[in-house]
């Protein structure tokens, strides 16, 4: 029973220094939350709290803050996260629904995630690694010169145009077309690399071989790995009270997209939302953030992570459900692509 109590505690106070950018005291929590416990028992509970390193006292006479550990149990403690209302859904699903291409769905998911969250946005483009060959479709452009189409699975497209030796016949064409998406269509790149290069006929082989080596180029092409979009940036405005301490080496890290890859941390699967917290994160200098991610891809396949940073005052609860919301929605896009 004490130690539900003084997780409530913990928990209202989190609430209003996120709502009030001021640290909390007793009377405050007292008048603002049904607690059902008098002031003097409140006071012991926050001197409780703070013996244990859940919340601090930033000045004297001052009321309480959380620390990083007390935002993390807050977040490990959460019940549930709170849904998303109903007119969000729907401005989600409306706004990115109308992106024409993956980069369109890209710069619309990261506007959308950070005019959710009032936080900086960051998604990255799918690891081309992880993706599989939807589809290959092959056109002639003259009878020895084809459009060769990759089509993958993470909405990926991309084309390249390939002058053959010999002209090939519509049939021939057809032949060809069906035997590369046979040997592609399915495993993910590496493996759809191999099966193409072995498809390859030993004797007359030579327009299969041309056609297959500009394919390989555009598999192997990981330019795109260690792309990323970032917005929202001028959301940091609203946390002027810490710019030195949290604001300065954030505005810094987002010039260094090593750096933001390295927050976003590897992609999770499931709809698992990932909460790194202050000291918790790899890089010493932006101890005062916090990253909220989680993985997105088609079929339930996590291809890439979007999420947000900021300052660890923030609010949770309405940034992870956010976060996973779009994710979501961007998958869902991308599986129906």
């Amino acid at each position: 029973m004490q130690e539900e109590r003084r997780l409530a505690v913990l928990r209202a106070i989190v609430e209003d220094y996120v709502s009030t950018e001021e640290p909390v005291g007793s009377k405050a929590l007292v008048e603002r939350h049904g607690l059902g416990v008098s002031p003097a028992t409140v006071r012991n509970d926050m001197a409780a709290l703070e013996d244990e390193g859940y919340i601090m006292q930033p000045h004297t006479s001052a009321g309480r803050v959380p620390t990083d550990k007390g935002y993390r149990l807050f977040v490990d403690r959460l019940t549930t996260v709170k849904p998303m209302s109903a007119a969000e859904k729907r401005a989600i699903a409306t706004f990115l629904e109308g992106a024409v291409d993956l980069d369109d769905v890209v710069s619309r998911s990261v506007r959308m995630l950070s005019q959710l969250t009032r936080q900086v946005a960051m998604v990255q483009y799918p690891t081309l690694s992880r993706s599989t060959v939807r589809h290959i479709e092959l056109v002639a452009l003259t009878p020895s010169r084809l459009l060769v189409v990759l089509i993958l699975s993470t909405g990926r497209v991309e084309q390249r145009v390939v002058d053959l030796a010999t002209e090939l016949t519509d049939l021939d064409l057809s032949d060809l077309r069906t035997r590369l998406n046979s040997a592609a269509a399915g495993p993910v790149i590496a493996d759809a690399v191999e099966a193409l290069r072995a498809c390859v006929p030993p004797v007359d082989g030579a327009t299969t071989a041309a056609v297959v080596e500009v394919l390989v180029d555009a598999m192997v092409d990981h330019r795109s790995d260690e792309r990323i979009a970032v917005g929202g940036a001028a959301n940091l405005a609203r946390y002027g009270d810490s710019f030195d301490s949290a604001v300065r080496p954030l505005l810094e890290a987002l010039e260094e997209h090593v750096v933001l890859l390295k927050l976003l941390g590897e992609a999770s699967t499931g709809g698992l939302v990932s909460v790194t917290i202050g000291t918790e994160g790899p890089y010493e200098e932006l101890s005062a953030t916090s990253i909220v991610t989680t993985g997105y891809g088609p079929r339930d396949e996590a291809v890439a992570t979007l999420g947000i940073v900021g300052p660890t005052r923030m609010d949770y609860p309405g940034t992870m459900a956010a976060v996973r919301a779009v994710a979501r929605y961007v998958s869902r896009i991308l599986d129906e692509a």
